[in-house]
């Protein structure tokens, strides 16, 4: 890792969340059907995309329930081997996630001045860039969070569509920090970073897709415009085989255009909302 900064990317997988018992559509989370359809999302869009990382200076934390069965144990290990930067760990419930990162970091990370954390959630993609370009961020701040507004939004199921999406304090957001107690990024949910006035935004590059599945907890597509996945593949590491059931899948932008152009006005106008009510100081800021 660089001579000034040891940086994590972190993810949450399974872990129990009394909070969290249902999926939008209602059903039982944490189930083997669940679980199924989750691990498939994250070996076909997650795991490629970091696994493929232009740049190898980091470390990838992702945390598991200890009730995790070992069928599924047994997966992840293979999916991991051979990847010495990527990390599992298998902890008790959603109360102990902190925590453990905090421990890791502490007892692993105490040796650099500054420290990167990024979050990913287990069924998004990244461009293969996204790590390089959080640390280009990296000037030495003792204290400023990173937020990367412009990315995609691709939905899966029960139809596949694709489109650009903008979104401030979203599940791709980053911290540095000085390495003195840090706090890591996971010391708020993405959202919650509203209320910190020392932000920096990227919005030069789309560096993130969130995927939209049946079995999202909140997220709707909400994507916008004509993009090309033939264009979008080569920087948006994915399995072959998702890949190819993109391209054969894909609507054409015409077929959902009013759908297109309703939620381009939505995004454009939460986007522009949450910045104002930022400017005139209605979040409370840190």
């Amino acid at each position: 890792m660089s001579d000034f900064f040891d940086h994590y990317l972190i993810t949450r997988f399974n872990l129990r969340n009394p909070e969290w018992a249902v999926t939008k559509n209602n059903e039982s989370l944490l189930t083997d059907e669940w679980m199924e359809d989750r691990l498939w999302l994250f070996r076909n869009f997650c795991f490629p995309s970091v696994a493929a990382q232009s740049t190898k200076n980091f470390k990838w934390l992702i945390y598991f329930d200890t009730t995790t069965p070992e069928k599924y144990k047994s997966e992840i290990e293979k999916l991991v081997a051979g990847h010495d930067n990527i990390l599992v760990f298998y902890i008790d419930g959603m109360g102990n996630f902190y925590p453990e990162i905090q421990k890791y970091i502490s007892e692993h990370s105490n040796e650099k001045p500054f420290l990167i954390t990024s979050r990913i959630d287990n069924d998004d993609t990244i461009h293969k860039d996204f790590i390089a370009e959080i640390q280009k961020q990296f000037k030495q701040q003792e204290y400023r969070v990173i937020d990367v507004i412009k990315g995609y939004s691709l939905q899966v199921k029960p139809t596949v569509m694709l489109g650009k999406k903008e979104h401030i304090f979203n599940p791709f957001i980053s911290l540095i920090e000085k390495n003195e107690n840090p706090q890591t990024i996971w010391s708020n949910d993405h959202n919650i970073w509203k209320k910190e006035r020392r932000i920096t935004q990227v919005t030069h590059k789309r560096l993130w897709i969130a995927v939209i599945h049946e079995k999202n907890k909140v997220n709707n597509f909400n994507g916008y415009d004509n993009v090309k996945w033939d264009k979008l593949k080569v920087d948006f590491i994915v399995s072959d085989e998702i890949s190819k059931f993109i391209s054969e899948n894909l609507i054409p932008h015409r077929e959902w255009l009013k759908l297109s152009l309703k939620n381009k006005w939505i995004v454009k106008y939460k986007v522009l909302s949450k910045t104002i009510k930022k400017a005139l100081g209605i979040y409370k800021f840190k």
